[in-house]
Formats: structure tokens, C-alpha cells, sequence
């Protein structure tokens, strides 16, 4: 029972609540559908002040404007965040210090020392993930916290 209460002690610490995630393009089809629910209802709102005004067909959207244009790799990639990328089928984790013209300019996570350098072309764009916190993961590492004090309280009153 010890040598189990020990290891699960030793996982835990071990244990992060962050993790590296992809940023997922918004689907256009997805977004088409709810704005046009929402296009519905205001038409029925304001159907006297449409009929007044003349229609602009040339009017775009701002929303559907940037979820379709795909993310520059320059714009994603900020100096001083922690990347996870995939340049050339290797995977890199990295915390980007400056951009040179078309060039990347970072440093491994754990060795600051080191310097690395990447063209915007080797980079994989669907590939970069982003480390974030993840709340679900602290949510569950809080859980069994919790439940392993009850447990280490329960065995000591026992």
C-alpha cells in the first residue's frame, strides 16, 4: 500500500496542467449556418427598415472575412510564447524569440543556450500547437488530490 501511495505521489508531481493544443480554423460551413439562423431573426425584427434601405451586394461580412483567410505563420508565432512545431517530419518544442524576414529565430524549451533557426516554408502550419493551460487536466489532477487526502486521513484516524 505504501510503494502505491508513493507512486501515486511521484505521478502527480510529474504531472502538468498545461499542454500544447492546436489552434483549430473555425469552420466557415459551421459559422455560415449559425449566422444565417441569426440573419433569419433579425429579419423578422427589422423586415420595415430592409425594405426601405436598397441592398448592398457588394457588403462582406467582417466575421466570414477572417475565419476564411487561413493565419499567417509570422502572426502565430509570437516572440516569447512556448510552440510546439514540425518542421521537416522532426518535432521541435520551442520558445520563439524573433522573426528575421522569413527566417525563425528560437530556442529549444530546455536549453536557452541554444540557438535554432527555421524558414517559414519548413514549418508546418497545421502542425503548431500552442502551450496552454488546460482546465479539464487541473480538474481532474485537483480531484484525486483531494481523494488521496481523504484517503491518507481516513488510514491515519483508522
Amino acid at each position: 500500500m505504501q510503494k502505491n501511495l508513493y507512486f501515486i505521489i511521484i505521478l502527480f508531481s510529474l504531472s502538468s496542467c498545461y499542454t500544447y493544443q492546436v489552434k483549430k480554423q473555425a469552420d466557415p460551413a459551421a459559422d455560415n449556418k449559425l449566422e444565417a439562423k441569426k440573419n433569419a431573426a433579425l429579419a423578422n425584427n427589422t423586415a420595415a427598415e430592409m425594405k426601405s434601405a436598397p441592398a448592398d451586394p457588394l457588403s462582406i461580412n467582417p466575421k466570414q472575412a477572417q475565419t476564411s483567410m487561413p493565419m499567417n505563420i509570422q502572426e502565430r508565432l509570437v516572440p516569447n510564447k512556448n510552440f510546439k512545431i514540425d518542421v521537416d517530419g522532426r518535432s521541435y518544442k520551442i520558445i520563439v524569440d524573433r522573426w528575421e524576414s522569413d527566417s525563425l529565430v528560437a530556442h529549444p524549451v530546455n536549453s536557452p543556450k541554444k540557438t535554432l533557426k527555421f524558414h517559414k516554408n519548413q514549418i508546418n502550419a497545421e502542425k503548431i500547437a500552442e502551450k496552454r493551460f488546460s482546465q479539464p487536466i487541473a480538474d481532474i489532477i485537483t480531484v484525486v488530490a483531494y481523494t488521496a487526502i481523504g484517503v491518507g486521513v481516513y488510514l491515519l484516524v483508522r
